[in-house]
């Protein structure tokens, strides 16, 4: 009995440097990033003939493994109302000065906007830099996914039906394609769990063609590929789900 105690309480004095203690505040762990972000960008290239500068927000998921690798998802819907050389989308139905007569006989009221949406994975990497733990630093990824967008002629009252119903589709110009981008920012996650963002700057390129076959404006087919850029500053808010507490204990 004497021996076996002995023996007992041996290994509880050795119990902790057999195990070593993990936390977010000293060393980097696997954990799901859940966010939000927004994003303020100006276009470039084939883009740009049609819109001016426009805003991004959508939620994403991103998972960071202990070696500080990313990998994630996420969405993004466009938002604009800067619409370049907007005389020219109705010309062929409008008058002199630029307004649809309706069928009362009065101006139509309509107001053009930019809308679209982006859909993309993401695969990346943190570099532990300036930062209070080993999970925070500088975010480098980069991305590949879908872009589309459109002009969005928004008739609410449809009085006018040159631009009601399926007839304003072969106006809006809608067009979609491939998409890549590059993100260099920077990943904060505090180690008490209450302050978690990123932020930086990015840069897409994307080949996108029209997805209607025919131009109600231009009165042809249309044809071709549009090379569409767009860069800018992104930041968003992430709600890490740990598998603990960061200020508990993590065994191996």
């Amino acid at each position: 009995m004497k021996y076996t105690l002995t023996l007992l309480l041996a290994f509880m004095l050795a119990m902790p440097g057999l195990f070593a203690q993990k936390t977010i505040s000293d060393s980097a762990i696997a954990t799901h990033l859940i966010h939000g972000n927004l994003g303020l960008q100006l276009p470039g290239r084939d883009l740009a003939t049609r819109f001016g500068g426009f805003a991004m927000v959508g939620p994403g998921y991103m998972y960071k493994t202990k070696s500080n690798w990313i990998i994630g998802a996420e969405t993004g819907f466009i938002f604009g109302n800067d619409i370049r050389n907007s005389d020219n989308i109705l010309k062929s139905i409008a008058t002199s000065d630029g307004n649809i007569i309706d069928m009362s006989g009065s101006y139509a009221d309509f107001h053009y906007y930019m809308r679209g949406f982006t859909a993309m994975a993401r695969v990346g990497k943190v570099i532990p830099v300036a930062g209070p733990n080993p999970n925070s630093g500088i975010l480098v990824t980069l991305g590949g996914g879908y872009l589309q967008h459109k002009v969005l002629i928004d008739h609410r009252d449809q009085t006018a039906p040159q631009i009601s119903g399926d007839y304003v589709k072969g106006y809006d110009e809608l067009k979609n394609g491939l998409l890549t981008n590059i993100f260099l920012g920077y990943l904060y996650l505090g180690n008490n769990n209450k302050v978690n963002f990123f932020a930086g700057f990015d840069f897409s390129l994307a080949a996108t063609s029209h997805v209607r076959p025919y131009s109600f404006a231009e009165k042809k087919y249309y044809e071709g590929t549009f090379i569409d850029t767009f860069a800018g500053f992104r930041a968003g808010w992430f709600i890490p789900v740990y598998k603990r507490a960061p200020k508990e204990f993590y065994y191996y």
